[in-house]
Order: C-alpha cells, then structure tokens, then sequence
C-alpha cells in the first residue's frame, strides 16, 4: 500500500515524493520522515521521478542525483520546466560534496542542497523551512 492513506484521511498532511534508487536509503528516510507526520511516496529513478512527481503533485520532493536512467539533475530541470509541476520545491540529496555540484542543483532549480550521509534533523530543518515558504508564497 505504499504508506499512504486514502485522500480522505490525509488531513493537512504534507506529502512528499523522495526520489532514491537506493533501497536502504529510501526505507530509511521514508520511516524517519512518517514518524514526523509525513506522507511520503518514493520513486526509485528518474523516470518514475517524473511520472510521480506529475501524478502526486507532492508539497515537496527530495531528489537524489545519482540515479538510473536520469539524473536528479536532469530529473529536476524537467519537473521545472512543467507547468503543473513547477512550483513544487526540490531538495537535491546526494553524496557530490563539491561546491560546483551544490551550484549545478541550484542551477537546475533544486531549491536547497544536502549532503548524504543524511543528517536527519539538518534535512528536516530544510524541509520545513521550504514548506514554511511555499505556504507564505501561496
């Protein structure tokens, strides 16, 4: 059932699409981020990345760029240049540490940057701040 529960008990739960190929990381994050009171739909490439990004229309998606088939980077670019999905805000996750990897995220539209191995509560900080953001925009 994928963790999610039926549109009418969803309430203001924010939902999120994380895009991870990697199994461990998704099972992770997916529990952590539930236990803060998330909805979380997961793809594991980039492909399903955009079909679930465009079929979910989530508050927020986390990307890694290390993936199948797209890139997070490229993955990105096309969630931002769609209308229906363009606003959505984009957390690039990824193990590139470099300063230039961090601005090619932002140059693509990823809306913030974090570093893998994950820190959970400095992720969680930028998530919320993000969704804290799109709700003053709205």
């Amino acid at each position: 059932m994928n963790g999610k529960k039926p549109a009418e008990h969803r309430g203001n739960m924010k939902r999120l699409l994380l895009v991870e190929d990697n199994e461990m990381n998704r099972d992770m994050l997916t529990r952590r981020l539930e236990r803060k009171g998330y909805e979380v739909t997961t793809a594991i490439d980039g492909i399903q990345g955009v079909q679930m990004a465009r079929k979910e229309i989530p508050d927020l998606i986390l990307m890694d760029i290390n993936l199948p088939n797209i890139d997070g980077w490229e993955v990105t670019r096309i969630i931002k240049q769609t209308p229906e999905t363009k606003h959505i805000p984009v957390i690039a996750v990824t193990s590139h540490a470099m300063a230039s990897d961090r601005e090619r995220s932002l140059e693509v539209g990823c809306d913030e940057y974090d570093t893998k191995p994950i820190d959970f509560y400095r992720l969680l900080t930028k998530i919320e701040m993000l969704l804290a953001r799109k709700i003053e925009t709205a």
